[in-house]
């Protein structure tokens, strides 16, 4: 791929557009950024705040530690954390900062002040509204489509900003993926020149490393990782898989440090890159090698998400465990042909496996997820494929993607409503 193609300057942008830094679960970080913008909006703190979010939202917040509170979890404790110690111009690492006195201040604003959440009014997967009032006085923010899109800011009623020309996926902000299918992806890594994508692939092998190491050395969620390592040892086989988990059990636990995201998704993230690099590591391989392994690993997985959309009943981890194992065919030396059987094989495998909200046990569907990625590899490996016929597999891989997609997107439309139900108690 010539680096005056269309789509090559496309991908650069889309890699830099998806791996962007993030400290905690992405849903209650946008929330906390929200409230932040809004808090600022409105120059003082607020008397009442009202929260507003989609379905997808309140599922994805519900169960997981909001990081630099005190262990505090919910929509409530995401929007006071934002309001009373957040730096909105951080966006996704707005509570980076918080220290303890910042915590007891959240806890008191928290016991003293009304913080009421309704579910929002809109049809978008995707949508949050945080208002805040004081007196007379209100300021509010709305983001929509993905975790940093702030397409509405008001203040007594008049529009401060807005931008909402945009569809499910925030086409006018984002750029176009429909331009993506695995024989680009594979001749763009082949082709890229790394000084236009290294920096941020450096700092996810950093970050993501970093909490990976800490799960597995802390204790930290359900230490999936542990578990892993202790019962079938330390074979890079096993070492892939468990060290992703703990980096997401310790992040769904609370834990202080950043992750680079894929898809929005922290946990997506780690599991798209924690396997390669520990693959790479493993195969001694140079550091452009690994670079490029995870141009492969970051697009497959982008690009499975673009037909299902941010959030959805399907767990974003198997596209990520999918695009892991693909980064890993192609350290192994494999291109289209031994790529395209790695990701077909890995959805036939794993693509059933539900999202439930942000919680310990996406460290297990995690694990899962990459061993199917492993296996979709060595599978090829040994001449044993998956075929189109079987069930939802179609010949030639993006088709199955586009199945994948279809069943993410809207076949499980009603099975996420009958989750949130489930985890509501109604």
């Amino acid at each position: 791929m010539d680096n005056t193609d269309k789509k090559y300057k496309a991908y650069i942008d889309i890699l830099h557009e998806e791996l962007i830094p993030a400290m905690g679960c992405t849903e209650p970080i946008a929330i906390a950024y929200a409230a932040a913008r809004a808090r600022e909006v409105l120059g003082s703190l607020p008397d009442h705040v009202l929260i507003e979010a989609s379905d997808n939202i309140i599922k994805n917040v519900k169960s997981v530690v909001v990081p630099n509170t005190g262990n505090l979890k919910g929509i409530e404790a995401s929007a006071v954390a934002g309001i009373v110690a957040g730096e909105a111009g951080k966006v996704l690492e707005v509570i980076s900062s918080v220290d303890e006195e910042g915590q007891k201040k959240i806890k008191a604003f928290l016991e003293s002040h009304e913080v009421k959440v309704g579910k929002s009014k809109s049809n978008l997967t995707f949508d949050l509204i945080v208002t805040v009032l004081s007196g007379d006085s209100k300021a509010s923010v709305q983001i929509s489509h993905f975790h940093t899109n702030i397409v509405l800011i008001t203040k007594d009623e008049e529009i401060v900003y807005q931008n909402q020309d945009c569809d499910e996926i925030g086409s006018s902000s984002l750029t176009d993926r429909s331009v993506m299918n695995v024989k680009d992806i594979l001749e763009f890594a082949e082709a890229v020149e790394l000084s236009s994508v290294q920096e941020v692939l450096e700092r996810q092998i950093e970050y993501n490393t970093k909490i990976a190491e800490e799960g597995i050395k802390g204790d930290w969620g359900a230490n999936i990782g542990s578990v892993l390592i202790e019962t079938w040892g330390d074979d890079i086989k096993v070492r892939a898989k468990a060290m992703a988990a703990a980096g997401s059990d310790a992040r769904m636990s609370g834990c202080e440090l950043p992750v680079m995201i894929v898809s929005g998704s922290g946990n997506q993230g780690i599991t798209a890159s924690i396997p390669v690099i520990e693959y790479a590591r493993q195969l001694d391989v140079g550091k452009e090698t690994l670079l490029r392994a995870l141009v492969v690993s970051n697009l497959v997985t982008i690009h499975q998400k673009t037909g299902i959309g941010r959030l959805s009943a399907y767990c974003g981890a198997v596209s990520a465990g999918v695009g892991a194992g693909a980064g890993i065919a192609w350290l192994h030396g494999g291109r289209f042909e031994e790529v395209a059987h790695t990701i077909v094989n890995a959805l036939a495998t794993v693509s059933g496996i539900i999202c439930d909200g942000a919680k310990p046990s996406c460290a297990a569907k995690i694990a899962a997820s990459i061993e199917a990625g492993i296996l979709g590899f060595y599978m090829y490996q040994k001449g044993q494929q998956f075929y189109g016929g079987d069930g939802i597999v179609t010949k030639g891989v993006e088709n199955t993607i586009a199945n994948i997609g279809r069943l993410g997107r809207d076949g499980m439309r009603e099975t996420d409503k009958e989750i949130v139900r489930i985890m509501i108690g109604e």
